[in-house]
């Protein structure tokens, strides 16, 4: 079924609309999920959750991309209920890897606080501005890492890159965000 006959049922308030979600995004969302919790039972909630958000979203919001809006709700559920659990060792630190790596780029001496500023408007603005400006190769590592939380190993088989590049090539491409970031004025 195509996103717009999907958003159409939800606008009609009709239960088809979560089946068919399901049907044609539940895989992609608990993938979305899953790479940031690392547990089966938690990501397969997220998902529920996702239908539940989106029933709740459409209408009023009407969204240009299900997909993205899909993966956006996932994403910002999964890293909710992430925090809340607080586990530093769930995931084998990958999610704090994550964190650790983009906090790098704002600040070096660890002091910022990465997900207090990571949720200000005008920063993810410029992160999206920064991405959007990025070539096509280095966006999609930008994104699989730091918007998907993708492993290192699954990036490089899916570039068909070896893992040392896909980090050398991510560790540049941050170095390319702090910099557009102390240029536009959110670090010193």
């Amino acid at each position: 079924m195509e996103d717009t006959a999907i958003i159409d049922l939800y606008w009609r308030r009709n239960e088809r609309a979560i089946e068919e979600t399901d049907r044609k995004y539940g895989n992609y969302c608990y993938t979305v999920a899953d790479n940031i919790l690392m547990n089966r039972e938690d990501s397969e909630e997220c998902v529920s959750d996702t239908w539940l958000r989106a029933w709740n979203s459409m209408p009023p919001q009407r969204p240009g991309i299900l997909r993205a809006f899909l993966a956006k709700i996932t994403r910002n559920l999964a890293f909710d209920r992430y925090r809340a659990r607080k586990a530093a060792k769930r995931g084998n630190g990958a999610m704090e890897a994550v964190l650790e790596e983009l906090a790098e780029c704002a600040d070096p001496s660890g002091s910022w606080n990465a997900e207090a500023a990571y949720e200000a408007k005008e920063l993810r603005e410029a992160i999206n501005r920064f991405a959007e400006n990025l070539p096509e190769r280095e966006r999609g590592l930008f994104v699989r890492r730091y918007f998907f939380a993708e492993e290192i190993s699954s990036i490089a088989k899916r570039y068909q890159m070896t893992e040392n590049n896909v980090t050398v090539s991510l560790s540049r491409i941050r170095k390319k965000l702090r910099k557009g970031l102390t240029e536009g004025g959110f670090i010193a």
